[in-house]
């Protein structure tokens, strides 16, 4: 019996040792191969380390340099996030290249315009706005405080950003509006020059003098305080309207909404008071009805008084 048991148990012995020797052959190998393979993993770690030092070498001076070609700030953070993603990619590269004998150049460029294709299909909307970020700053059609209008949204720039351009209202109100947007509609720069011309419409009564009426509308828009007296003011005789004999008043003043307010109040007080005193009529709207027949007109107030009589 103890003869069977101790043949028992070396069959046992021999059936795990069978059991276990492939796994441990195989923990063995992967032992070798890690062993052998520290040194191309301390080089990768190595590569790593001086991606990152060339990475923030490189950025900080194309940082310093867009700075020093007076391009914006935006852009130029644009220029060192692009420059060190670039570095970043190229260093991981040969990282995995080194780490991984295997990985050709080719396989490892394919797969990385594979991974680029479903990345940009995935954030169509996001890369097309980084992408309108990047020509606007690019172009620097506007800048920081212009106060813009665009698909009904107006209001003073307060940042220019890759994704999105933030807009506060005169309300005070914040817009973000998507840069694809600015970038695929018209925008009005109203405050991209000093200055810019303004224009309003003024009637006066068909029995005025018209030319001693455009002289009155001159003199008095030339005294305005808001205006810019060095560009002068433009009158023009403008249309035949229903009750008026309109002219057109141009004159220049400050670009901001705020400038615009004020010389338009300057302008049209300084006209009023000169048309006052020189006695020209501003009109009402004037109504006047023709029938094809003559009208009788019958009056009631006898009818009335005969009835209240009789009462």
């Amino acid at each position: 019996m103890r003869q069977e048991e101790a043949q028992e148990a070396a069959e046992a012995a021999r059936t795990a040792i069978s059991f276990f020797e492939p796994l441990l052959e195989e923990l063995n190998s992967i032992w070798i191969g890690f062993v052998q393979s520290i040194p191309q993993i301390v080089l990768s770690i190595l590569l790593v380390l001086v991606t990152w030092l060339v990475a923030a070498l490189v950025s900080r001076g194309v940082h310093k340099a867009a700075l020093r070609a007076h391009a914006r700030r935006a852009l130029a953070d644009l220029f060192q996030t692009l420059s060190s993603i670039a570095i970043w990619i190229v260093g991981l590269l040969i990282a995995a290249m080194v780490l991984f004998p295997s990985v050709t150049p080719a396989q490892a460029i394919s797969a990385l315009g594979i991974g680029g294709i479903a990345v940009g299909l995935a954030f169509r909307d996001t890369f097309e706005n980084f992408l309108a970020g990047i020509f606007i700053l690019a172009r620097q059609p506007m800048r920081k405080g212009d106060h813009i209008e665009v698909n009904d949204v107006s209001g003073d720039i307060e940042e220019v950003t890759i994704r999105d351009t933030y807009i506060r209202q005169k309300s005070n109100e914040l817009v973000i509006v998507p840069n694809s947007i600015l970038f695929k509609n018209p925008v009005e720069v109203e405050t991209d020059r000093p200055q810019r011309r303004y224009d309003i419409v003024v009637g006066v009564a068909y029995g005025e003098d018209a030319r001693a009426a455009l002289d009155v509308i001159k003199q008095a828009a030339e005294g305005a305080d808001e205006i810019d007296k060095d560009k002068g003011v433009e009158v023009y005789a403008r249309e035949f309207n229903s009750s008026s004999l309109d002219f057109t008043v141009r004159w220049w003043a400050g670009s901001a909404p705020v400038d615009k307010h004020k010389s338009r109040s300057a302008v049209v007080l300084a006209i009023k008071d000169g048309l006052d005193s020189a006695g020209i009529e501003i009109p009402f709207p004037y109504r006047t009805l023709t029938f094809k027949e003559g009208l009788s007109i019958e009056s009631r107030t006898g009818e009335g008084d005969e009835e209240g009589g009789e009462g």
